[in-house]
């Protein structure tokens, strides 16, 4: 468990902006984006695993794989899928960073400037 806790907060700092959060609630922010990502990461797993393809948000969440909202202020969600991967994307709907964070099969959240 130690060693979980250390790696999530290494790719939290990674994911804080280069100049610095410019406040606490942005941190908290991005940790809750990240952690939304990862979620819904694990619901395409189980849906792929029940359904045997990837879904949509919207079938993510009306199948009950999935709980979150489509969004966590100033971020929007959205899923693209094929038969064989996907890319949950979080967009940040005002300036700062990151303007977005990603994941996909692989599992590792990635951010842009």
């Amino acid at each position: 468990m130690a060693i979980g806790v250390y790696i999530y907060s290494l790719q939290v700092k990674t994911l804080t902006p280069a100049a610095g959060p410019s406040n606490a609630a942005d941190v908290t922010t991005i940790a809750g984006v990240k952690n939304d990502l990862i979620g819904i990461a694990n619901a395409e797993r189980g849906y792929l695993a029940s359904q045997g393809k990837y879904a949509s948000l919207d079938e993510l969440t009306s199948g009950n794989y999935l709980t979150i909202k489509g969004e966590r202020p100033p971020y929007i969600y959205d899923v693209e899928n094929t038969a064989t991967s996907f890319r949950a994307t979080a967009t940040r709907t005002t300036k700062g960073a990151p303007a977005q964070l990603w994941i996909t099969e692989t599992m590792q959240v990635q951010a842009s400037d």
